[in-house]
């Protein structure tokens, strides 16, 4: 997997406020970093790809979590 679709992946939708929009690049962030980590030091395989679906995962939660506060 390389740097482009890495970042492809854990891309944004724009958020609704400053406040949303600084809680969803920190929490990119995190995860963007944790997986070109994941990226360079795990070899590929089954494993790699599920640890890379699992990060995207909480993203994706963690995103939800930040939208669906009230």
């Amino acid at each position: 997997m390389d740097a482009a679709e890495l970042a492809h992946r854990f891309n944004y939708h724009p958020p609704q406020t400053p406040a949303v929009a600084r809680a969803h690049a920190a929490v990119r962030e995190q995860c963007t970093q944790l997986a070109g980590f994941l990226g360079s030091t795990l070899p590929e395989g089954r494993e790699k790809a599920l640890a890379v679906t699992k990060l995207e995962e909480v993203l994706f939660w963690a995103n939800a979590a930040i939208a669906r506060q009230p």
